[in-house]
């Protein structure tokens, strides 16, 4: 019992220390490649690890759906991650990974599972920009800032997104609700990894009417924060004159969202900045971590209008 409560808390601890735990697995073989390429996915997202049971194909299905899986008495579809990346199994589909993402849950099939190791989110670098396909958010550097030994890490939401495509309207604009008049000259500073992710968020604030400036990674938020700093000081204003709220991600290349709100809180400048944190991580052990490091709001993606709510509500505090 001492061990599984000692690993709970150190897992508890990566959140304070800019890390992540990342399972690392094999799809085959790339055939433009040649060779066998390492992917990796957080370990937060994960439930459970099995060997493949027997699975039940489901008529009409989606392209790399395999069918539907019967776990302990829920029914959970079941995808092929192998075909959505390109990837042949030499050794066939022998694992699932039970995921937890967004308030739902879902199985990937993967050829093995080879390790779990843990990393600094410096180690994570931004994968736009390097030729990675639209499913790889990041590439994670194993064995330090310098190392050779690579894993892609894939963008859960893209994937999901594309082999499971929303019947829905993404944005109603009805449902979004009157647009929010912030204090002229002040924006949303808003921080996501994922471009399917951003491109939903810049959807939201549009239809809100809210002007905003978009990064790619906690580190562009911080350094952004920076800068408007600056800015205002030369003109003697101060950054609340630049930035009415932070909305941003957990999962970020280089700063997650957890260091970026600790960073943001602790900095007397910066401290009376709204925060809201938009993640994919759900359940209450995240949401305690969110409070944790001070934010002002958690809201699971990605429901438009649960974030917009949420947004109302943290602005309704600025004066």
């Amino acid at each position: 019992m001492q061990t599984i409560q000692q690993e709970i808390d150190e897992r508890t601890n990566l959140t304070s220390s800019n890390k992540l735990e990342l399972l690392l697995f094999r799809l085959g073989e790339d055939p433009g490649l040649d060779r066998n390429e390492l992917f990796g996915i957080n370990v937060f997202k994960i439930r459970e690890i099995i060997p493949m049971p027997t699975i039940t194909a489901v008529a009409g299905s989606p392209p790399h759906m395999m069918g539907v899986v019967d776990l302990r008495g829920q029914i959970l579809p079941v995808i092929d991650l192998p075909a959505v990346a390109g990837c042949t199994p030499k050794t066939g589909l022998n694992i699932l990974l039970i995921t937890e993402y967004a308030r739902s849950t879902q199985a990937f099939a993967v050829e093995s599972v080879e390790d779990i190791v843990r990393l600094d989110w410096r180690q994570v670098l931004s994968a736009e920009g390097n030729g990675a396909s639209g499913m790889v958010t990041s590439i994670a550097r194993l064995d330090g800032e310098n190392s050779d030994r690579l894993a892609q890490v894939l963008d859960v939401e893209t994937i999901l997104r594309q082999v499971m495509p929303s019947t829905e309207q993404e944005i109603d604009p009805d449902n979004i609700g009157p647009h929010v008049d912030l204090k002229p000259g002040t924006v949303i500073l808003a921080a996501d990894d994922s471009l399917i992710a951003r491109t939903m968020i810049e959807q939201g604030l549009e239809a809100m009417g809210l002007p905003y400036i978009m990064c790619k990674t906690g580190k562009e938020a911080w350094d952004q924060l920076q800068a408007f700093s600056a800015k205002a000081q030369e003109e003697g204003k101060t950054v609340h004159d630049r930035v009415a709220l932070v909305l941003t991600d957990l999962e970020m290349p280089e700063m997650d969202g957890f260091t970026l709100t600790r960073n943001i809180k602790q900095d007397p400048r910066f401290s009376a900045i709204p925060v809201v944190i938009h993640s994919s991580l759900t359940g209450s052990t995240n949401e305690a971590h969110v409070r944790k490091v001070g934010a002002d709001a958690y809201v699971a993606k990605f429901v438009a209008e649960d974030l917009a709510n949420a947004l109302r509500q943290a602005l309704s505090t600025v004066h």
